[in-house]
Formats: structure tokens, C-alpha cells, sequence
């Protein structure tokens, strides 16, 4: 196989990159990864990269169909798919919070698809200057582990002809997937979760876990440090901080539901608090990377005027235009919004501050920890934070108000999930030697399909998929960004004793984590994690426990390399899993809405319960059978 230390021979530079074909394949990974990815992070909080198994899917189909595919085409493909699912990253951590807080009584098909559209341009637009900074700079600290993961795959597939064999573990666990939301949505075969609570001298004692083979696959891909840490944010919220509350009467009647309402209205503020430091930090320590990419877009000239083919982005003036007529559709949406003038201004203007800023410190962030590691909770809770203190001081309120931060927050969000993608994206291109102004291309191909989508997708499962915001879909960053708003403008009360408890433990865990740096410790205490581990809802911290726990066992005494290599298979059938449970979820939800429904099978709570666990175990064992590479 090519080393991926540098970039591969340019002898791929006359085989075709833009075809028809891989427009065609990728637009539909786009739209599937994205409408996925919506599902996923209502429920979970957190989505899930789409690069490696749409580069296996990309070549199971050019190879194994065509007969005739290339790795460049392949890797297009996943540019696309993978545009798609962090679009829809962008949009379900925020363009819910405008139902939740009552500005939309449903999703606004238009607005919704021009703020993701926009809001994905500008992160790839604002991204190209940076990347010979980031990307391609030879003395750069950044190693792209994601993107050195999934050039490894295109590579793998491409010397030695593996696509069908790698394939087949995301076949298993997209049908695995499948048959488990049939048995908990369709037939209640089995229950969602597993959940104890009950009421003691007047606090409450909550114990629960989720039965989704999606959790597990999400602890399974994030591995054991991530998984613990998560872990251990919702045993300090769930374990700690719930039974220091004092209940009411009616919360100590019913102590599941108690436990619920004591969370959503005290214990994640707490997340929210150590979700700033986590920001703050994250800004911090990209510091003299964002310096030299400002110097560096000072410097640089009409890319288009290399001679080297792969070293051509898309032209500046190109950039530019596309970047004014994004902005100007920002403005629209946001003077429908508010009515006001001075309000789009402002709003326009702070968006396009952060949406830049945060472009830099995403693309970053990127390259030292991976797509999946990206605070941008954190960023966008700033966003939120600083634009909502802006609105204030120049006297703006009420439903305007809200409607403006969110706004803004949802273009910053989706400027930073996009561009981060952007920045793996090309840095997997680089490895494998394709054209970069093509993968831009693609890139915006990529957004320009998958946000058609959103809209449709969230009203879809809003009225028929649980409801946003319950306990099947409850959208924890829509939630908290939506409380966010109501405490600035509404007659919402922000606990801001939590958020200062919240800093207060985000301090603690970022010296603990420097503590451990010291000591050369491979545990490491990442304070994002844990603050995502505290508003999130308790059941869903500990599967994703289970699924790091597995991907341990199966790489004990493995280097961090070696360990990538062994569990790819078992990432492939994590995201079949996530995939498969995901879309059917979408499924379930058309036939709801068509009132097609199952039999009942009217089975006692007993058997179900017995059933339910047993298919845990099930799954658990499949992760691991499938979880390594043979031999």
C-alpha cells in the first residue's frame, strides 16, 4: 500500500474525479448520510463521521458495479456523503430550538433549507484560504486522524481489491440495526430502555440504560477514553448531582419522570457552564494556528493561478462572489426573522465575525483530534452567549430576540461542522492525490442536496417520530440553546447557580487533564466530553460506555495505530448499525404518518423485558464477533 505521509504520485492526475456517476452515487450518500445524522443526533446529541464507510460503500459500487472505479472517484463520493452529515450536525443542534421556544409551530421548509445551504457554503468557502495552512503545510502539528484513517480505506480498497469484503460488516450491522428499531418502534418486542428510579428521603435515585445497537456503535467508534469520560459526566449528573436535589412532591411520586424534570431543569446547566471553559480553552490553545492562517490569507493570491493542478482551490474571486450571495440570503432570513433592519444588520455582522473565527478554530481542532472530537457545542453555546449579549446591550428583545440568536447560532454551527468536514475532507484528498478545487466542488454539491432535506426530515419525525424534545427524540443541544435564548429574551430563568457550578467543574477537569498530561498518561480527562455526558439524557451515556468497553477489549495491548487497523471492520459495522437503526427510524415514521401500524402483540411486560435483554446481549456479542479483523 502507498505511504500516507505524503501524498500519493501524481500518476492519478489523468484519472477522471468529477463524473457523472460519482455525482450521481454521492448526492445520494449525501442525502442519506444527512437524513441518518438527523435522527441520530435528535436522539443521541452527537453524529457520527460518514467518511469511512460512504469511501467503502463508494467502492463496493464503482468496483463491484462498474467494474472500472478509482480511488479518486471514491473518494469524491465520501466528500459528498460526508458534506451531508455535517449539515445535518449543524441544523439539529439548533434549528429545533425555533420550535421548542414557539417561533415555528413547524418546521419552516424554506427558511430551514436556505440557512443550511448558506451556512454550509460560507464553512467551505471560508475554509479554502486556510488550507495550505492547515492541510498542507509541511512543518504542521496537525496529523488528521481521520483523514489518514479513511485515506488508509481508499488505499486498502484500492490495492487490494477488499471493497465487497469491507462492505460486508456494514451490511450486518445496517440489518442488525434494522430489526432492532422494527422490534422496539414496530412490534414492542422490545423496550427502548432499561430505567430504575425510586424516591428516598425526598431525593431521587435514577439508574437507567438504552438498548440501541446505535449507542453502543457510538461508543464503539468514539473508543474507551471518550466512552468513560461520557460516562462519567452522566454519573456526576444522574448519580451526583440529581440526588443533591431536593424533590417535589409530585417529582417524588413519580421518580423516573422526576428524575427527568430535575435534569432538563437544573443538572444540564451544569454541562452548559463546563461547555463554555471547554470552548474557551479549545479557542485558546488554537491560538498561534489561527494567527498563522490569518497571516497566511494575507499573503495569498488567486489560487487559481497555480500551475500545479493539485494545488488549485477554487478561485478567489469565485470565493468571494459565492461568499456575498450566501450572506445576502443570511440577511434575508434573518430580516423575515425579525422585521428589523438594525436587527439583520447586527446579526449579519456578528455572524459573519464568528462563522470566520470559528471556521479557523473547527478546521484546526479538526486536525489535531478528528471530526468526531470537535467541540462545537462549545463553539456554538459562545455563539449563542455572545450574540445574545450583543442583541441585549444595543436593546433588542422578546421573540426577535430569540429568533435572531438562534439564527445566528445556526450559521455559525453549520459553518463549523461544515468546515471541519472541509478541512478532513481535503486532507484525505491530498493523501490520495486528488484535485482539491474538484473536492470543493463536490463539497458544495455535497450541501446543496442534503439541505433539501433537513426540513422535511425534522417535521417528519417532529409530528410522527415522538415529538422534539421528548423523551424519543430529545434534541439535549436544541433544548439547551433554546433555554439559552428564553433566559436572554424570554420569560425563561436560566439557573445560572448551575452554569457557575458548570465553570466551576470545567476548571477542575482541565487541571486534572493537565495533571495527567504531565504524568504521560494515556487517559486523558478532555472536558468536552464530560460536559456532553451531563446533558445528555443518563440512559444514553451507558451504552456508549458498553461500546468503548468492547472496542478495548478487542484492541488491549495494541498501539493507537495497530488498534485503527484491527477495529476498522468493527467501525464498518458500527456505522451499518447507526445507519440501519437511524434510516428505519425515518421509516417508521412515514408509515406513522400513513397510520400504518403493527399487529399487537400484546406480549406481558415480563417477556419483554426478557426479550430486551437478551437482544442487548445479542448485540453486544455482535460487536464483538464482527468488531476485529480476522487474524
Amino acid at each position: 500500500m502507498p505511504s500516507l505521509e505524503k501524498p500519493a504520485s501524481s500518476g492519478r492526475a489523468l484519472v477522471p474525479e468529477l463524473t457523472l456517476r460519482v455525482i450521481v452515487l454521492g448526492v445520494l450518500l449525501s442525502v442519506v448520510m444527512g437524513a441518518a445524522n438527523v435522527y441520530l443526533g435528535l436522539r443521541v446529541g452527537m453524529t457520527v463521521s460518514a467518511s469511512i464507510p460512504a469511501a467503502v460503500v463508494a467502492m463496493l459500487i464503482l468496483r463491484g458495479l462498474f467494474r472500472n472505479g478509482s480511488v479518486l472517484e471514491a473518494n469524491q463520493v465520501q466528500t459528498a456523503a460526508s458534506a451531508g452529515e455535517s449539515l445535518a450536525a449543524g441544523i439539529i443542534f439548533t434549528m429545533p430550538a425555533l420550535v421548542l421556544i414557539g417561533v415555528w409551530t413547524e418546521f419552516d421548509w424554506l427558511l430551514t433549507t436556505a440557512i443550511a445551504f448558506a451556512g454550509g457554503l460560507l464553512g467551505i468557502l471560508f475554509m479554502i484560504p486556510m488550507r495550505r495552512v492547515f492541510v498542507t503545510a509541511e512543518d504542521s502539528e496537525l496529523k488528521f486522524p481521520e483523514g489518514l484513517a479513511c485515506a488508509a480505506v481508499l488505499e486498502a480498497g484500492d490495492d487490494e481489491d477488499d471493497g465487497g469484503a469491507s462492505a460486508g460488516p456494514i451490511i450486518r450491522g445496517a440489518l442488525w440495526g434494522i430489526a432492532f428499531a422494527l422490534g422496539v418502534k414496530f412490534f414492542a418486542v422490545f423496550k427502548a430502555a432499561l430505567a430504575y428510579a425510586t424516591a428516598a428521603g425526598g431525593r431521587i435515585l435514577y439508574f437507567g440504560g438504552d438498548v440501541s445497537p446505535a449507542l453502543i456503535a457510538v461508543g464503539f467508534i468514539v473508543r474507551l477514553n471518550v466512552a468513560v469520560l461520557i460516562f462519567i459526566g452522566g454519573a456526576l449528573g444522574w448519580l451526583v448531582g440529581i440526588p443533591l436535589l431536593e424533590a417535589s412532591a409530585e417529582q417524588l411520586a413519580h421518580p423516573e419522570d422526576g428524575a427527568f424534570d430535575l435534569w432538563s431543569t437544573q443538572i444540564r446547566y451544569v454541562g452548559v457552564g463546563a461547555m463554555v471553559v471547554g470552548g474557551l480553552d479549545a479557542i485558546f490553545k488554537v491560538r498561534h494556528g489561527l494567527l498563522r492562517a490569518v497571516a497566511e490569507l494575507r499573503k495569498r493570491g488567486n489560487s487559481s493561478a497555480d500551475t500545479d493542478v493539485k494545488e488549485r482551490d477554487l478561485p478567489s474571486g469565485v470565493i468571494t462572489g459565492v461568499s456575498l450571495v450566501a450572506t445576502a440570503v443570511v440577511a434575508a432570513v434573518y430580516y423575515h426573522l425579525t422585521g428589523s433592519v438594525g436587527m439583520t444588520v447586527l446579526t449579519t455582522v456578528v455572524m459573519l465575525v464568528m462563522s470566520f473565527f470559528f471556521t479557523a478554530v473547527a478546521s484546526y481542532i479538526v486536525g489535531l483530534v478528528g471530526n468526531s472530537n470537535s467541540p462545537v457545542s462549545g463553539m456554538t453555546i459562545t455563539a449563542v452567549l455572545f450574540t445574545g449579549g450583543m442583541l441585549y446591550l444595543f436593546g433588542y428583545s422578546g421573540v426577535e430576540g430569540m429568533a435572531a440568536t438562534l439564527g445566528v447560532a445556526a450559521i455559525v454551527c453549520c459553518a463549523a461542522c461544515t468546515s471541519g468536514d472541509v478541512c478532513n475532507d481535503l486532507k484525505t484528498g491530498q493523501l490520495v492525490g486528488a484535485t482539491p478545487y474538484r473536492q470543493q466542488i463536490m463539497q458544495i454539491i455535497g450541501v446543496a442536496t442534503a439541505c433539501v432535506v433537513m426540513a422535511p426530515v425534522l417535521q417528519l419525525l417532529h409530528e410522527h417520530g415522538g415529538g422534539i424534545g421528548s423523551k424519543a427524540l430529545p434534541a439535549p443541544q436544541a433544548g439547551l440553546f433554546a433555554s439559552l435564548a428564553e433566559g436572554f429574551f424570554g420569560d425563561g430563568h436560566l439557573p445560572w447557580d448551575m452554569v457557575g457550578w458548570g465553570c466551576a467543574l470545567g476548571v477542575v477537569v482541565l487541571i486534572v487533564d493537565q495533571i495527567l498530561k504531565a504524568r504521560g498518561s494515556t487517559f486523558r480527562a478532555h472536558l468536552m466530553p464530560i460536559a456532553v455526558g451531563i446533558y445528555l439524557p443518563f440512559e444514553l451515556a451507558t451504552p456508549i460506555l458498553v461500546g468503548g468497553l468492547v472496542a478495548h477489549v478487542l484492541s488491549r495491548g495494541m498501539s493507537e495505530h495497530e488498534a485503527d487497523v484491527a477495529l476498522r471492520p468493527g467501525v464498518l459495522f458500527a456505522s451499518g448499525a447507526i445507519a440501519g437503526e437511524s434510516l428505519t427510524g425515518i421509516a417508521l415514521a412515514i408509515l406513522a404518518s400513513l397510520n400504518i401500524g403493527a399487529p399487537a402483540l400484546g406480549l406481558d411486560t415480563g417477556v419483554v423485558t426478557t426479550l430486551t435483554a437478551v437482544a442487548t446481549l445479542v448485540t453486544i456479542f455482535l460487536f464483538y464477533r464482527y468488531g476485529r479483523r480476522a487474524g
